[in-house]
């Protein structure tokens, strides 16, 4: 009986290292979108087409991969990042996290379209590993999020919004409101609405 609880403990140890593994690369990568800007901020254009040959590229291998086939490099990368319940249908986190890139690039003037992109790229990168390595405090009806996380979000939202904006009332609601979307199950959707999210908001309280 001791070997047999031994042996699920160490199985179960193991499936969180795993785990914590996958969500600490997926994030490293997640929070690269915030390069956008920098890069938007030489050419937009350059910035769009990179975003968009960057979902075109994820797409064709996404389909290669439910055919058996792989793309070198690429699906390497994604078979080191892929959660679980992702393996076996098509991962969507890239392609939604581009869109929500382009969309603050399209629909918000620079500085409101880079608190929505350090939003995304930092807000939702924090609040998933902090609530992964830290999270204890489970939020009802959130499909697993935590306290932690949702605080994590919060203050990296309120702090790449305050280094924009110097304005702590903007920084503070923006913060809020990004943190309680987080909050909400939903999944890679998150991605796209995020930086629409947060860039409403700063544009309706900074116009």
């Amino acid at each position: 009986m001791n070997n047999l609880f031994a042996t699920i403990t160490a199985n179960t140890i193991s499936i969180n290292i795993l785990e914590l593994r996958t969500e600490l690369f997926r994030k490293s990568i997640h929070m690269l979108i915030a390069m956008v800007p920098m890069i938007a901020a030489i050419d937009r254009g350059i910035a769009f087409s990179l975003l968009g040959i960057g979902v075109i590229i994820y797409t064709y291998s996404e389909i290669l991969r439910a055919k058996g086939h792989s793309l070198i490099l690429i699906s390497g990368l994604k078979d080191f990042a892929l959660r679980e319940k992702d393996r076996y249908s098509f991962a969507g986190g890239p392609v939604t996290l581009a869109l929500g890139a382009m969309t603050a690039l399209l629909f918000y003037p620079s500085d409101i379209a880079k608190i929505a992109i350090y939003a995304l790229a930092f807000g939702d990168g924090f609040a998933s590993i902090v609530g992964k390595v830290f999270g204890t405090i489970k939020i009802p009806f959130t499909g697993g999020k935590t306290i932690e996380g949702s605080m994590a979000c919060f203050f990296a939202v309120l702090i790449s919004t305050f280094k924009i904006t110097s304005n702590i009332g903007v920084s503070f609601t923006t913060a809020l409101v990004v943190a309680i979307t987080e909050a909400f199950p939903l999944g890679d959707y998150d991605n796209f609405i995020i930086p629409v999210v947060a860039g409403t908001t700063a544009f309706i309280m900074l116009g």
